[in-house]
């Protein structure tokens, strides 16, 4: 992503202590819990195979996005699980609050909510239309709501990839200090939204975060009906960094594309030390042009007890931002660049190689391969194994990995993996060459150590 990057790390301590400023109050609880759930928006019991091509190609949109896209205290909320392939939390912003529904990405970096039409602000302007079915944030019903103006420090004169702050000739005396902080537009796959930043209360039971910094989105085009998004990436910006925490986690308990009204717990953790039970590897230093990513270092991947032996250069990221592997919650499936897809898929059709291949549902779904087990009364599906740097592995089981579809006469299972081979004809492109996606890590505990720079994680049943 084309980004002025070495501005916004200079003054990364410098807004984090402001950011921690403004959060802080007495008696702040141990923990944060929030209710997370997922966000699928139609049955998978209906055309099932065209719904698995829909997510494909959203999630290779997703894709192309976050490789190309460069246009102790603990607090606990529910993790809620939907239909299109993300996990959702509860968010209470102003006063007095707002409850809304917000899209957990560990693959962007701002907190946005959509706003209503009518609010405005001097030397600004909301002509454009509030997105549709969306949950609305009405900022003039907030006695606590300010719009982010030039002279904050938080309108940061940098601009990060897909966030430009700073107002153009503002020296302090001038006119355009006046002014509102300029408009951000945000890209997410195919769909992006666009608003102004406001200064807000963040409620939670226990404990209030002030002066949050969070965005009003009065435009929005092709986004997921639950359109509000709390970016969990590594800048500033992001809903852990505001609030001070020292690491968050989540448990995943669906990807069976739904709507359930079963949640999992996103956990907002300000206490230190090591998490019981977790095995640890560490957060890899980013690329440039990709600062809010959470890299892992991967050994190598291997397919039941086969080891792939993938090429080095695409497990850990290049200073030339190409290569590596990152961990993302909004990603329903996962991605990997051409030459690893094919040395993972090669080996998985040998190993079931007992099962039939089914091409229609490869032609449907836009996944391949695709397997029918009709008729099968067990399965031996080999499971998919991530070896970290540090010795932790994180063993995919064949039913999370592998995508179950019933059709009319039927059972059919396909790899939930997207790739761009044949679309390109680059080999080695810009951006990760792995992802790992949300389906993948389902009962997993996942725990992001900011203090630490790590990833923890566990079995265990969300």
């Amino acid at each position: 992503m084309a980004s002025s990057t070495s501005l916004l790390f200079s003054v990364f301590t410098v807004f984090s202590i402001l950011f921690l400023a403004s959060s802080s109050e007495d008696n702040i609880p141990a923990t944060i819990t929030i209710p997370l759930t997922s966000t699928f928006t139609s049955k998978l019991s209906t055309e099932p195979l065209v719904f698995l091509q829909h997510l494909a190609s959203a999630s290779l949109s997703r894709a192309h996005h976050l490789k190309h896209g460069k246009t102790s205290p603990l607090v606990k909320t529910s993790l809620f699980p939907h239909s299109y392939g993300g996990h959702t939390i509860p968010l209470s912003f102003g006063t007095p609050p707002q409850k809304l529904s917000f899209v957990v990405d560990t693959g962007s970096h701002v907190v946005w909510t959509p706003c209503t039409t009518h609010y405005t602000c001097t030397n600004c302007s909301f002509s454009d239309a509030a997105p549709k079915k969306a949950p609305i944030f009405n900022p003039e019903l907030s006695s606590s709501s300010k719009i982010l103006g030039c002279r904050n420090p938080k309108c940061v004169n940098t601009s990060s990839p897909d966030v430009h702050l700073g107002c153009p000739r503002c020296n302090g005396n001038s006119k355009n200090c006046s002014h509102a902080c300029p408009r951000y537009r945000l890209h997410y796959g195919r769909g992006a939204s666009s608003g102004y930043f406001l200064l807000e209360n963040l409620n939670f039971p226990a404990k209030t975060i002030h002066k949050f910094l969070v965005g009003c989105t009065k435009s929005a085009a092709r986004l997921p009906t639950s359109v509000a998004f709390a970016g969990f990436g590594r800048t500033m910006f992001s809903l852990p960094m505001q609030m001070g925490v020292k690491k968050f986690a989540y448990c995943l308990n669906s990807h069976d594309y739904d709507d359930t009204r079963n949640s999992g717990k996103l956990v907002l953790d300000y206490s230190d030390g090591k998490t019981k039970g977790l095995s640890y590897t560490p957060f890899l230093k980013n690329p440039p042009d990709f600062p809010f990513y959470y890299y892992l270092g991967v050994k190598d991947i291997k397919m039941g007890n086969k080891r792939l032996r993938i090429p080095s250069k695409y497990l850990a990221p290049g200073s030339d931002g190409r290569g590596g592997l990152m961990i993302d919650s909004g990603f329903a499936y996962g991605y990997m660049t051409g030459p690893v897809f094919k040395i993972v898929t090669n080996e998985l059709k040998k190993q079931m190689s007992k099962y039939r291949r089914s091409l229609e549902a490869e032609t449907q779904s836009g996944l391949t391969p695709c397997f029918n087990f009709t008729g099968h009364k067990s399965l031996e599906i080999p499971d998919l194994i991530y070896q970290f740097r540090g010795g932790a592995n994180m063993v995919v089981p064949g039913m999370n990995y592998l995508l179950m579809a019933r059709l009319e006469t039927s059972i059919v299972a396909c790899f939930p993996m997207v790739t761009d081979a044949g679309n390109n004809t680059m080999e080695f492109t810009p951006g990760p060459s792995i992802f790992l996606g949300n389906s993948q890590h389902v009962d997993y505990y996942v725990e992001f150590d900011l203090k630490n720079e790590r990833l923890g994680f566990r079995r265990q049943t969300c």
